[in-house]
């Protein structure tokens, strides 16, 4: 067995006033940190760190780069996810003694003086996210500048680049094209803290065959792991509501979706009160506002942010107390890295999953979510060709009806195979035929079916849930851990397994208050519906209300009872539809004058609710004429959905001319058939369109 690389003395020197600058006078290098660096510090070395959250493998890279840099290497460029991420690495680059800038969305008016900084050779430290990498302007400003010149090249969350890895990104996918274009004297590293075996064979290959890999035992021994499982979405809401203040320290809420995060920071200040320090942190937010969050959480002046899973590699606090996901994430791999933002620097952090048996459905689709579809390939492939050039986005959407989210993953998983490529007009056909590698995906799908099982079994707690994580990672040193539910037999003490009846009731009762907006479409949808082009104003519908969004947790039985036409829960959703109203209307709404009906399953629950509404307040209406078959299904076009709406829909009623017209619907995912009835309506001389949605499928 060969002896591990080791630093000169010179080397050493480096790395060491590295390791100082960032933990403190007497730190030193770990062994497998420092065989890493003494690794990379050879011109032309890979090597890929695979160790648990907290380790230090940013220590690894900026000790690289001081030795790199310090014999007169070039700089480094770091591929890195998340915007979080790069903030926090500029500013640890800058305690280690190194200048480091970063190019993102949220710095474009400084773009321009980094790259001159960096061409000029004033950077050490260039940080890109993977959708940089992608664009073709910054690859012939930037990259083919210097593609000699780079001294080391660090790919951060390297787990994206694999897609058998638990957050496969098409753009990291780039990241082989930069290597490709490398000089050969550059060396490589890709860090992670969650790869199985699968994942590190796959990274490892695509680094090269003399790729040195150092993986180590990812148990973390501060971490109290506990499931709550049996209880119903919204006694869930309840759990984190009544919990949250006595959690140890300042922690994340993790949940599945965007509403659930508005609507879960809504809860808990319904029981603690609106100045209760709770903020939603969402992908949707611009930059300014996540980091001002970020900066709230690592300062301890908010008890939680409530997150989606944007929040997650890279995010920095060592003193994180604790975790709770109100839901589980469809991979163990990414449970492991999401808890892994808690303990780091301390003795003892709780972590909690609220298991629920809508999780199954959830874990199924994003089994598939990210599959290619040949189909939608041929369908974008014909567009490209036919456009005779280069196409944006949103002209494949309106020329194929694909929806905009599944065009802007689809070319990226065509570019992975070269079959398109980025141009600075758009998108254009390579000429490289694209063949659907079926076994490859139905592995795929097979190893996220089993990271599913993996899920269940945690949540039954069929053993050890830290030897569970740690053994789907492929870990040899997986144990059990005597500290988590399973070992203990209970619950961390001081947690409690359900929150009071009197908490979940309050909450059932704010929450189905709170609506949702309904935006209006702006396009049409082309292809063959025949229409393209924006919606004129004089036929589009005003932004409108849902009141129960997907499986929204307080709807529930109310909205099941409602549906089978119980009268107490049809009371109920009456009464919650007049407060919905009278706040919109407070809001600055337009007032409606009639109330139209419009039911779309085939049911009377829209008639029944507009009828109780015109009821109420003293208003004319009726019902909006429509033939209900077999609808099209949920892979259908934008453009055939609206096709089947258009034929299906009747004229708009001529009594609904001259008013504002509140067009209650009662069930509908895409809004087309919202979105047609509002045209007709207007044409009818209706001056405007309000709709009110009762639940909007996803």
């Amino acid at each position: 067995m060969s002896s591990p690389i080791v630093l000169t003395d010179a080397q050493r020197e480096v790395a060491d006033r590295v390791i100082t600058s960032l933990a403190g006078p007497e730190a030193r290098l770990r062994d497998d940190q420092e065989t890493a660096v003494a690794t990379l510090a050879s011109p032309g070395a890979r090597a890929l760190v695979v160790q648990a959250t907290g380790w230090g493998k940013s220590a690894v890279y900026w000790a690289a780069t001081a030795v790199i840099r310090s014999t007169g290497g070039g700089p480094t460029l770091i591929v890195s996810p998340l915007l979080s991420l790069m903030r926090d690495q500029v500013a640890a680059a800058g305690r280690a003694g190194l200048t480091a800038a970063t190019l993102n969305s949220g710095n474009i008016d400084e773009w321009s003086l980094i790259e001159a900084d960096l061409l000029a050779g004033n950077l050490d430290v260039l940080l890109v996210s993977p959708e940089r990498l992608a664009n073709p302007g910054f690859g012939a400003r930037v990259l083919n500048a210097l593609a000699g010149r780079l001294g080391l090249v660090v790919i951060d969350e390297a787990h994206a680049i694999s897609d058998w890895g638990h957050d496969f990104r098409p753009d990291y996918r780039r990241v082989s094209d930069v290597l490709q274009n490398l000089n050969p004297q550059t060396s490589v590293l890709a860090t992670t803290a969650t790869a199985n075996q699968r994942v590190t064979d796959d990274v490892a290959a695509q680094l090269g065959e003399a790729t040195l890999v150092l993986r180590g035992p990812l148990a973390r021994k501060s971490l109290q792991l506990n499931v709550v499982d049996g209880l119903s979405p919204i006694q869930r809401y309840g759990w984190v509501a009544e919990e949250t203040p006595y959690l140890p320290g300042s922690g994340i809420i993790y949940v599945l979706t965007v509403a659930d995060a508005d609507r879960l920071v809504t809860a808990i200040r319904a029981v603690h009160g609106d100045d209760f320090p709770v903020a939603a942190y969402t992908g949707q937010l611009p930059p300014d506002e996540r980091h001002a969050l970020e900066d709230a959480l690592l300062e301890n002046r908010v008890k939680a942010l409530v997150a989606t899973s944007a929040l997650g590699m890279g995010f920095d606090k060592p003193d994180l107390g604790f975790v709770v996901h109100v839901g589980a994430p469809p991979s163990p791999v990414a449970y492991y890295q999401q808890v892994g933002r808690a303990g780091r620097a301390l003795d003892d952090a709780v972590v909690v999953l609220l298991a629920s048996r809508l999780d199954d459905a959830i874990w199924d689709y994003f089994a598939t979510a990210t599959i290619p579809d040949p189909k939608r390939m041929d369908r974008l492939l014909e567009a490209m060709r036919d456009a005779g050039g280069p196409v944006s986005v949103p002209t494949l959407e309106a020329e194929t009806g694909i929806r905009r989210g599944k065009v802007e993953l689809a070319v990226k998983q065509l570019a992975v195979d070269g079959v398109v490529e980025r141009t600075a007009d758009g998108w254009a056909a390579t000429g490289r035929p694209y063949v659907y590698d079926a076994a490859h995906y139905e592995g795929v799908v097979a190893v996220r079916q089993r990271e599913a099982d993996i899920m269940r079994a945690f949540v039954h707690g069929e053993k050890c849930l830290m030897r569970l994580l740690t053994e789907s990672l492929d870990d040899p040193a997986a144990q059990d851990c005597g500290r988590c539910s399973v070992c203990r037999g209970e619950l961390t003490p001081g947690l409690n397994p359900r929150p009071r009846d009197e908490t979940v009731a309050t909450l059932s009762a704010v929450l189905r208050k709170d609506a949702q907006i309904l935006a209006p479409r702006k396009m049409w949808p082309g292809g063959s519906f025949g229409r393209r082009g924006r919606i004129p104003p004089d036929l589009a519908a005003e932004a409108g209300r849902v009141l129960a969004f997907a499986d929204a947790p307080q709807w529930g039985d109310i909205l099941d009872g409602a549906k089978r036409g119980d009268a107490a829960a049809r009371e109920q959703l009456a009464e919650t539809a007049v407060s919905v109203l009278g706040d919109w209307g407070r809001r600055g709404g337009i007032r409606p004058e009639a109330i139209f009906s419009l039911d779309l399953t085939g049911g009377d629950l829209a008639a029944d609710l507009a009828q109780r509404l015109r009821s109420v307040g003293r208003r004319p209406g009726g019902s909006y004429p429509v033939v209900v078959g077999p609808v099209p299904s949920r892979d259908a076009t934008s453009a055939t959905e609206a096709a089947y709406w258009r034929d299906h829909l009747g004229p708009g009623p001529v009594d609904a001319a001259g008013q504002a017209v509140l067009l209650v619907v009662d069930e509908t995912s895409s809004g087309w058939a919202v979105t047609l009835a509002a045209a007709s309506l207007r044409e009818a001389g209706a001056t405007a369109v309000l709709p009110l949605l009762v639940h909007q499928t996803v």
